[in-house]
């Protein structure tokens, strides 16, 4: 187990760098992830993230990547409920990447 340093506090992350401890995600955290994984967060990245933790919250699970598209599409529109979409802004594995940044684990399906 490996941490990051946050605004002065330490903060718990296993070897593939989730959150080990889903409750002390914070925006501030959420730019620490994405920028270890070379991602500058914007509107769109959040707003896909905060629909991730809400869907979290209403299943307790992380998606994989169809019900992650399905469930974007449902909350943010069709226009962003897409493949292509989720990898522009999460590249590689969008399910993976995004539930990482989200603060949330690692989806069932991801390697």
């Amino acid at each position: 187990m490996t941490a990051i340093t946050v605004e002065g506090r330490s903060v718990a992350v296993d070897k593939e760098g989730f959150l080990v401890d889903l409750g002390d995600w914070s925006e501030p955290i959420a730019i620490a992830l994405a920028h270890a994984e070379g991602i500058t967060l914007g509107d769109e990245h959040l707003e896909v993230i905060y629909a991730l933790r809400r869907f979290y919250a209403e299943y307790q699970l992380s998606p994989a990547m169809r019900p992650l598209v399905k469930y974007i599409g449902q909350q943010l529109g069709p226009e962003k409920g897409t493949s292509l979409h989720l990898l522009r802004l999460f590249p590689g594995s969008p399910a993976k990447l995004a539930s990482k940044i989200a603060g949330l684990p690692k989806p069932d399906n991801c390697l």
